[in-house]
């Protein structure tokens, strides 16, 4: 008899067993390149402290390199293994005899999970900035073409006033920035060494960890072993950070959704990202767009699943943290999945500016601009407020918009108004009038606009700056063993 657990893999109920059971080279064999890697680096500073030979360090890191290609070609050579890091040092003992088992001397497989998790991290952080760039790089690119077209903004889901489309997209250019910031910040915190924290308590010998550090590319090591050991913030954190974005692209899926609807028409998804109904045949439906949005709960389900698992574990280590990586790895892929298809998406998007442009005639979004007038004219806006909404209400009786009233009934609320009411009512002027720091006129989103590309160009360098640290430790299974030792 089968089961299926939350993360899809079957297991036969029969062939459960203890060894099966705490094994985790099925989820973690991804970090078998950073886990060779790390081994490569500890190697080094071992042969370079006297701990070790230069000679065994050299056969050490020759069969690292072996079992590193070896895998690449076979990954299902470590199968019936405990996890990967007992996997890799199996087969490097079979490959060079005893002196293999000295690849584990000053280390635990404790602090060799930390670095992998961090190492590892650090490179998914660095893959999920460039494509938050490229979606960001695609809402300019929108932003830029649409320009000067004119959507209705909503509240509560209702017409509430006029404002740019490019002003809009910018509006979920800035989400995103905020995105980049927090895992910008969260590399900081991932990017220290645990290395050399061994099980616990430090080691007794004579260790270099400034040497693995800068190895590695690091900026410092962690400083306490017991915490270096134990901590996996930072991998609540970097899943904290993907749900924003989650949440984040999942609003815009939404906006998405309602957008190609017939009620409202504003864009059309290309067919290529839409998929037919089994039975209808006119049938276009946002499907991408409507994952993402799904995907959005199991990212947050992820988060739950690891800030449970961590919320009573005693220091230090306690085999419980092999669980933090199903839910991991699992945010991470989804993230990134949806992250690549939503640029695909947004890419092959056609906007109805007809459809739009008959959307802006409805729902008296110029409101607020009339009652503005009366309060620039000394009213008091409370006042104002009142007056435009009776003035509303009367159009809706008399089936009138408020640009096609006269002048006349206009002074039947108020003797305020006079003729030059109504070049402010026009949807152009509506939006052109808002001219206050971060508002929606021309003249503000063309600056608006200016400052996100220069944004871009700011993360570009970073995510370029985050991508060769994080590439420092993958170089080490290709440099020559005359250049590391």
């Amino acid at each position: 008899m089968n089961a299926v657990n939350s993360y899809g893999k079957s297991v036969s109920h029969d062939e459960v067993s203890p060894a099966g059971f705490t094994s985790s080279l099925s989820e973690d064999k991804r970090l078998c390149s950073y886990d060779i890697a790390g081994s490569i680096a500890h190697v080094m500073m071992l042969a370079e402290q006297g701990i070790i030979s230069r000679k065994e360090g050299e056969n050490i890191i020759h069969g690292l390199r072996e079992v590193h290609a070896e895998f690449l070609n076979d990954p299902g050579i470590f199968s019936g293994q405990e996890d990967i890091h007992m996997a890799v040092e199996d087969a490097l003992i079979k490959k060079i005899g005893d002196p293999g088992g000295k690849m584990h001397t000053a280390r635990s497989r404790n602090d060799q999970v930390a670095l992998d998790l961090r190492l590892y991290i650090r490179a998914e952080i660095s893959s999920i900035l460039g494509l938050i760039v490229d979606l960001q790089g695609m809402l300019v690119s929108l932003s830029k073409k649409y320009e000067t077209l004119i959507i209705p903004g909503y509240t509560h889901l209702q017409h509430a006033q006029p404002v740019l489309f490019s002003h809009h997209l910018m509006a979920h250019f800035h989400r995103f920035q905020r995105d980049i910031e927090r895992l910008v910040e969260t590399f900081r915190r991932v990017n220290r060494n645990p290395l050399g924290a061994c099980a616990i308590a430090g080691t007794s010998f004579n260790i270099d960890r400034q040497y693995t550090t800068e190895l590695l590319g690091f900026e410092r090591p962690t400083e306490n072993s017991m915490d270096s050991v134990s901590d996996r913030d930072f991998v609540c954190e970097t899943i904290f950070d993907l749900s924003q974005v989650m949440m984040h692209l999942s609003a815009l899926c939404e906006e998405l959704i309602l957008w190609v609807s017939r009620e409202f028409g504003f864009i059309e998804i290309s067919e290529t990202y839409t998929t037919g109904s089994s039975i209808m045949p006119q049938k276009k439906n946002p499907d991408i767009p409507e994952l993402i949005r799904g995907k959005t709960g199991l990212v947050y389900g992820d988060l739950i699943a690891v800030l449970t698992l961590m919320k009573s574990l005693p220091l230090t280590y306690n085999r419980d943290l092999q669980e933090v990586k199903p839910p991991l790895f699992n945010a991470i892929d989804t993230a990134k999945s949806c992250l690549s298809m939503i640029s695909q998406v947004l890419s092959g998007i056609k906007v109805n500016e007809k459809e739009i442009a008959r959307s802006l005639d409805t729902g008296f979004m110029n409101a607020t601009d009339m009652a503005d007038y009366l309060a620039k004219k000394g009213m008091p806006f409370r006042e104002a407020h009142g007056i435009t909404r009776k003035i509303v209400s009367y159009c809706i009786r008399k089936k009138k918009t408020l640009t096609e009233l006269s002048l006349e009934e206009l002074k039947t609320f108020s003797e305020m108004f006079e003729e030059d009411v109504f070049p402010h009512l026009t949807i152009e002027s509506c939006v052109n009038s808002k001219t206050s720091p971060g508002g929606t006129s021309l003249t503000r989103v063309k600056t608006s606009i200016e400052h996100a590309e220069k944004i871009l160009k700011e993360n570009i360098a970073s995510y370029r700056k985050i991508s060769d640290l994080s590439s420092k430790p993958l170089q080490l299974l290709e440099r020559g063993i005359g250049e590391i030792l």
